[in-house]
């Protein structure tokens, strides 16, 4: 049995805990601006023999370091598939990351982030959930997101990217995000 002694101490710990997660409005434009300037910085140029693909998941794990989010995993797999990134944000959402590398945007305007399909969909909320299962986290909260790198062929430009937060729903028989 707990001593009111150490019950009020946990409370004192648990409101603590969430005044530090509530975002203040005079830190706002501090953030913003500090995120600002992290992504204005140069990006790591290919290693050798790198794939596409590899590249630009590196790419995409330097951008979401930036813009604060905290990265778990890297290439989970299973049987059932692979997500490319898990990260969480703001220490209470986990995200799941597909990551689409390409060139260039076709003419009819389609970029690489087109390429996920309701097969894929699928494939990434059956791997989320075992992730979520083999480490206990089905409490987490969790979402499913696309980023999108283009690769400019022009030497000294840099990649664009393009976060598709919440990107789709969890297919299937289970209800994961929130």
């Amino acid at each position: 049995m707990e001593t009111t002694k150490h019950k009020g101490r946990w409370q004192s710990i648990q409101t603590s805990l969430r005044r530090s997660c509530t975002p203040t409005a005079w830190l706002d434009p501090l953030w913003s601006g500090w995120v600002r300037f992290q992504l204005s910085r140069p990006y790591p140029p290919p290693y050798p023999n790198e794939s596409v693909g590899a590249f630009g998941e590196r790419l995409a794990a330097v951008y979401l370091e930036r813009k604060g989010y905290f990265i778990l995993e890297r290439s989970f797999r299973t049987k059932t598939g692979e997500i490319d990134l898990i990260a969480v944000w703001k220490r209470r959402l986990l995200v799941f990351v597909e990551v689409k590398t390409g060139e260039r945007a076709t003419p009819a305007g389609e970029g690489p982030s087109d390429r996920v399909d309701d097969r894929k969909q699928k494939k990434i909320t059956d791997t989320a959930l075992r992730y979520m299962k083999q480490h206990r986290l089905f409490g987490t909260s969790g979402r499913a997101d696309v980023i999108e790198v283009v690769l400019e062929p022009e030497i000294g430009k840099g990649p664009t990217f393009r976060h598709f937060e919440s990107a789709f729903q969890a297919a299937g028989q289970f209800q994961m995000f929130s």
